[in-house]
């Protein structure tokens, strides 16, 4: 079977076209060669677990590593610490060969745990446990590596926490008794945070056993690099002649190198037997902006549940704000641990540009008014002539819709909602055909670039704020430059306008060698 891009599970290098991990994984040795424990805690999808599948080959010649899962343990056997103690020796003595030993281990020490919690019965507890895997890491001919996936599973159970508590204790006094030379838990929530997880309310315990644990800051983001890599491999069996580099550069453009969003393109375009192109991957977002997947719903779910966040995503990407990242904000640190915000430039900004494009098309989404889903002024035909877009008439008419509307309305109310109004008014327009993309530089200030996709043809957008005529020629100049680095010679711009000197009308410019189309929104 010839290989693929896989998005569901773990990857393979045999099976699926994958990024070069190598150096990944040696900054992670060097962390299990210092004899660290930490967490690797990363958002859903973004390739934990096929990390871990790979470190744990990458460290067998030296090492004998364990990797578990507690996505296997059901929910019953965290009741108490005995059902969990012999839930996890069980499935400890199955991945270590409890007849032969693996990689190492000792038979003889395995059978003596296995005969430990024959003994004990239903009383074999951590203690119980925990003497036996000392034991077995004493009479190890390597290093013992402990590997623990989907942690998240047991994070808001008492039971769990105890058997971290076991563990701290034997690193603490690990002179004197035999341990697990480094532990490694994979999950999103990161152990040290566990009431990010768990609710906050007094009947659910909170406690820090594991600050024996490093930080873990591994960039397990794709790099334009890394994604040539891939691109590379595919390439060798394919022969498409793509420009790899541009390829690359235009899917880290999109995706900021999730993992996840970074192989879903790369198999559109695979599957759609489509060129390998520039405008092929921005086809390959609006198609996956489209669809369902479990990783949109669990960015939507965060924002569903959780107001703080949600009022902090929203004032970012459409207000602008300027944020200070600070780690230790609960509000941000849980965005992080969800994969939504990243630090750029000091500030907090929405992770990638899918991201953004999928929460704004949700905020546009449960936002819409009722005078905009009743109105003829969205009706899509009017807009579209021979497959192309009238971009001219869509903000024209979008001037006109707003001020027969919320003429009524005070400046407060379009100065907050205006951006997500023009969105609004924009999606049912292209829906199907084309998407939209926000210049996330561009997003404050009270100016918003917004790059509009349609079939084969990109539009800019700009909203800002009419601040008088001394502001005019520098809004130009700042349009003109993204024109420029777009390559496109016609711009639009909507300038929402509260004062009394605005201009008398829409107007079109020639600035530049550019033909700027102007509308004017009045707030009052």
């Amino acid at each position: 079977m010839s290989k693929y891009f896989n998005i569901n599970g773990v990857c393979y290098p045999d099976k699926h076209y994958m990024v070069d991990l190598t150096d990944r994984l040696r900054e992670i040795k060097k962390l299990i060669d210092q004899g660290d424990y930490f967490v690797i805690n990363r958002a859903r999808q973004y390739g934990k677990t096929t990390t871990l599948r790979a470190l744990k080959e990458y460290l067998e010649p030296e090492y004998v590593v364990i990797s578990m899962s507690f996505q296997k343990l059901s929910s019953a056997k965290f009741r108490d610490e005995y059902a969990f103690s012999r839930a996890f020796a069980n499935d400890f003595l199955k991945r270590a060969g409890k007849e032969t030993g693996t990689g190492g281990l000792d038979p003889a020490s395995l059978s003596s745990l296995d005969k430990k919690m024959a003994e004990q019965k239903e009383y074999f507890d951590l203690v119980e446990l925990f003497e036996g895997l000392s034991e077995v890491c004493r009479m190890a001919e390597h290093k013992v590596i402990l590997m623990i996936d989907e942690v998240d599973q047991a994070s808001n159970n008492q039971v769990f926490l105890d058997f971290l508590g076991q563990i701290r204790e034997l690193y603490l006094n690990r002179e004197e008794m035999s341990t697990f030379h480094s532990v490694i838990l994979a999950g999103v929530y990161d152990i040290k945070n566990l009431r990010q997880k768990i609710r906050p309310d007094d009947t659910h315990r909170y406690n820090s056993p594991w600050n024996i644990a490093v930080s873990f800051d591994v960039d397990m983001s794709f790099s334009p690099e890394d994604i040539e890599t891939m691109l590379k491999d595919y390439e060798v069996d394919h022969g498409t002649g793509m420009s790899i580099k541009d390829v690359a550069d235009e899917i880290y453009a999109y995706t900021g190198g999730y993992p996840y969003l970074v192989s879903y393109l790369c198999r559109k375009i695979d599957e759609s037997s489509q060129s390998w192109s520039i405008s092929n991957v921005r086809m390959a977002v609006r198609d996956l902006l489209k669809e369902k997947n479990t990783l949109f719903e669990d960015v939507i779910k965060n924002i569903q549940n959780n107001q703080e966040f949600s009022d902090l995503v929203e004032q970012i990407l459409l207000n602008g704000a300027n944020v200070l990242f600070e780690i230790t904000n609960p509000i941000i640190d849980l965005g992080v641990m969800f994969g939504v915000f990243i630090e750029r430039d000091g500030k907090v900004a929405v992770s990638n540009v899918i991201f953004e494009t999928l929460i704004l098309n949700y905020f546009t989404s449960v936002r819409s008014t009722e005078k905009m889903i009743n109105s003829d002024y969205i009706e899509k035909t009017q807009y579209i002539k021979n497959g192309r877009l009238d971009m001219e008439k869509v903000i024209c008419r979008f001037s006109a819709f707003m001020k027969e509307e919320y003429r009524d309305e005070n400046g407060k109310f379009i100065e907050s909602h205006g951006r997500l109004l023009f969105l609004s008014f924009l999606r049912p327009i292209i829906n199907g055909t084309g998407h939209y993309a926000v210049e996330p530089q561009t997003r404050k200030n009270m100016r918003m670039d917004i790059q509009v996709f349609y079939g084969s043809e990109e539009f800019v957008v700009e909203l800002k704020l009419w601040r008088g005529p001394a502001y005019e020629k520098k809004g130009y100049d700042q349009l003109a430059d993204y024109l420029d680095t777009k390559g496109l010679k016609d711009g639009y711009l909507i300038s929402f306008c509260w004062n009394q000197t605005r201009p008398l009308d829409d107007r079109i410019i020639q600035y530049r060698n550019h033909n700027i189309y102007e509308v004017i929104v009045e707030c009052r």
